[in-house]
């Protein structure tokens, strides 16, 4: 089964190239200062990772989020976008479907890469055999849970290519599932709080990782494909305001949360102070800075700009997006530091 490419109109292209250029930047700029700011230093008689491993690790793993958020917005917007009107909304699908099938395999591709690089990283100096792989995998839950995204990266890309000779025959809600499910074991490579409060920190950095991925990958995606179009805009941008009105509750809370209570349950390490000391405490607060600032951009699409697409009118939605974007990929940048950040 082949996925037939469809001719994009140029200024879909070039949204498509101004959002993506500043979620990818920015993330990628971020975590490689968040990966120098947290660098190890080296140690006489110890070998560490070289600079290949230490700093390609996570731009991988960065990249490896970006590509799942991106399953996950395209996803998402045959629900946004409705059933009533296909002569309208399939144009658009047609574009979406390829797309989501080209994210999935990267995100298979990256999660495999990820898994080589991690045995890299826990074995300095010498380069990965299978065996070594295997190994690795078989007794480190990262590993095991970075095969198990890219086994759901995988079914995400055979969905995807039903979904593309059959449409919307192919229930969106299954796409949904997938790439939700994908997401789940992405914490198991943060730190873990061995404690009775273990399992509901888990869950609420689940929940952290499925509201961002659903904010993200909605919002780029539903400006990159739909704002070419005014009306369809005018009814979907309404229906994504909600769920990302939701995702940013859920993403807020459930990030001061995980965030403070891995740094209040760490033996040695004590609040306030810890905020501004030490690696994970700076990079955490960087982090809610850039939440913060996101709040007053997602605010000014919904109540400044929102008007004006529901009555036709031209407005800044692509810029202001842009700018929202770059400062998730920020966000998503330090997030990935953080899982290897030393907490003491």
């Amino acid at each position: 089964m082949t996925v037939t490419a469809e001719r994009v109109p140029p200024e879909t292209a070039a949204t498509r190239r101004l959002l993506a250029g500043g979620l990818v930047s920015g993330a990628v700029v971020a975590v490689l200062a968040a990966t120098a700011f947290t660098a190890q230093e080296a140690v006489p008689g110890i070998a560490i990772p070289g600079p290949l491993v230490e700093y390609g690790l996570p731009v991988l793993r960065v990249l490896l989020d970006l590509a799942a958020v991106a399953v996950v917005g395209l996803s998402l917007l045959p629900r946004l976008l409705g059933f009533d009107d296909p002569e309208r909304t399939e144009p658009v699908m047609r574009r979406a479907r390829p797309l989501a099938v080209t994210f999935a395999w990267a995100w298979a591709l990256l999660a495999l890469t990820v898994i080589v690089f991690q045995t890299a990283e826990l074995n300095p100096g010498t380069l990965p055999t299978p065996g070594m792989i295997a190994t690795y995998v078989d007794g480190v839950g990262a590993g095991q849970g970075m095969l198990f995204s890219a086994a759901c990266a995988l079914a995400a890309a055979a969905v995807g290519l039903l979904a593309v000779r059959y449409g919307e025959k192919v229930p969106a809600e299954l796409r949904i599932v997938v790439a939700f499910f994908g997401l789940l074991p992405i914490p198991v490579t943060g730190h873990a709080v061995d404690s009775v409060w273990h399992d509901p920190i888990m869950i609420s950095m689940e929940l952290h990782v499925m509201g961002s991925a659903a904010w993200t990958g909605g919002l780029v995606t539903v400006v990159a494909l739909v704002a070419s179009d005014r009306g369809l805009l005018a009814r979907v941008l309404p229906a994504f305001s909600r769920l990302a009105t939701l995702a940013l509750v859920v993403v807020s809370l459930s990030g001061v949360v995980n965030g403070l209570a891995t740094m209040a349950l760490t033996p040695g390490v004590e609040l306030p102070g810890a905020l501004l000391s030490g690696e994970y405490g700076p990079l955490l607060v960087a982090k809610a800075v850039c939440v913060a600032l996101l709040i007053p951009l997602a605010a000014r699409i919904r109540f400044r700009l929102m008007p004006h697409v529901a009555r036709g009118r031209a407005t800044a939605v692509v810029g202001w997006a842009a700018a929202e974007l770059a400062v998730m990929g920020v966000a998503y940048g330090v997030a990935v530091a953080l899982t290897t950040a030393s907490l003491a």
